[in-house]
């Protein structure tokens, strides 16, 4: 993520409709069509608002425990019909939640807690997080 870690800031990142603008710019370049975009944390500020601006360019989407949820409104996520995977560990007591209470007004979801897994759920239960995602990603048309 940029201006995350060591690298480097990007100018554009600093407002909502930068990031959504970064992103799109990033799918354009990849050449990449119907993508399914997978948002774990901090990637929540790029993905959320390109969600709600262009779900419909997007396969599905699954959020992990992302960041910046809770700066939309439940309208505005029931107006997205792009398929879900909401995502997440039993153990991440602080922003899973959050997210889901979240994200639960999107109408295309369904939701996958792992067992025993904290907030970077796919580093604690990959087998577990691989399981969900493949089961998702096999519905999809």
């Amino acid at each position: 993520i940029p201006g995350y870690g060591d690298s480097p800031p990007v100018e554009m990142a600093v407002t909502a409709q930068g990031r959504r603008a970064f992103l799109d710019r990033v799918l354009q370049e990849l050449g990449l069509q119907r993508p399914v975009l997978i948002s774990p944390s901090m990637s929540g500020r790029f993905a959320l608002p390109f969600l709600l601006a262009h779900g419909d360019r997007l396969a599905g989407f699954v959020p992990i425990a992302p960041v910046g949820t809770k700066d939309y409104t439940a309208e505005q996520y029931r107006r997205v019909q792009t398929p879900t995977l909401i995502l997440y560990g039993d153990r991440d007591t602080r922003l899973a939640p959050q997210a889901l209470q979240n994200l639960q007004h999107l109408p295309e979801h369904r939701v996958a807690v792992l067992s025993g897994a904290g907030h970077a759920c796919y580093l604690d239960k990959p087998e577990d997080f691989h399981q969900a995602l493949l089961g998702f990603l096999r519905q999809l048309k």
